[in-house]
């Protein structure tokens, strides 16, 4: 049990696989609460070489000394290894599956998932570019007690912040979780004693956001400024934005490396990488560089 503001906190199994569930991971390491068992996604195969690599939870959690699963499925083997670990409660962020109702009523505690958005609105699973994509001034995080249906759980807490106009998703999403983690430790003393009660989300307010392509990056040079801006920051991380341009009779793909937008309202590309080039000015592309 981890003694925290006058509330025990008991043993919990912390569900998650990429960096955002690593960095949430590490905060609640850092406050003393080190889950009993990490379970995170199977090592896959990575990089130009191809080699089988450990998600960034589970690399965190091997140098922390935590144990971990990586589950292909959640079978009844799986189930009865979890159960092993005798966890009342689950903490869930960015896992990457859909947790078997099975496993969720497991739990007695519950099963609390981070999402970064102020729930109902953008379900799914990019919320935080959905945000930006929207041109939104403000977004958040929601505590949300899960149940066997995408992000629809009762809210146990939520926090809202506003969103800075040139603020990208990685700048954006830092935030957010560093938000997410203090507010789920804040907010589990009064969820575990009941005085913090669950409230349902509003269903009619629902709104879902779509797993990002690649080729959403995509702009058009005579789109709307607001449109190539918000595209520009909600994809910033991935997969980045780009156009074609002519060149000798061709389509040649640009990726735009900076931009930014004009106290006048205008989208100003600054920096690009043409295909099978070096970074260079946009002025110089333009001049045929």
């Amino acid at each position: 049990m981890v003694f925290m503001s006058g509330t025990d906190i008991p043993r919990f199994a912390f569900f998650g696989t990429p960096y955002v569930a690593r960095d949430t991971l590490a905060c609640l390491a850092s406050r003393g609460l080190v889950p009993a068992v990490v379970i995170t996604s199977p090592d896959a195969k990575r990089g130009r070489g191809l080699l089988l690599t450990p998600s960034e939870t589970k690399a965190f959690a091997a140098e922390y000394g935590i144990p971990v699963l990586t589950p292909e499925t959640f079978d009844a083997q799986t189930l009865r290894e979890i159960a092993s670990y005798e966890c009342p409660l689950a903490v869930v962020v960015a896992y990457g599956k859909i947790l078997p109702e099975a496993l969720i009523e497991a739990f007695p505690k519950g099963v609390l998932n981070i999402h970064y958005s102020l729930l109902p609105k953008y379900r799914g699973a990019s919320p935080v570019e959905a945000a930006l994509l929207a041109g939104d001034a403000y977004t958040g995080v929601a505590i949300q007690k899960m149940k066997h249906a995408l992000d629809a759980g009762d809210i146990v807490a939520m926090e809202e912040t506003p969103i800075a106009p040139a603020e990208t998703t990685p700048e954006l999403r830092a935030r957010l979780i560093t938000m997410g983690a203090h507010l789920l430790i804040g907010s589990l003393p009064g969820y575990l004693s009941g005085t913090l009660a669950p409230v349902p989300q509003d269903e009619t307010r629902a709104t879902y956001c779509k797993k990002i392509r690649k080729e959403a990056g995509l702009l058009s040079l005579n789109a709307p400024d607001a449109e190539n801006w918000a595209k520009y920051r909600a994809y910033a991380t991935w997969p980045g934005t780009y156009f074609f341009a002519e060149r000798g009779g061709k389509d040649l793909r640009v990726k735009i490396a900076k931009a930014s937008l004009s106290p006048a309202g205008a989208f100003v590309i600054e920096r690009v990488v043409p295909e099978g080039k070096r970074e260079m000015a946009y002025a110089d592309f333009s001049r045929g560089g």
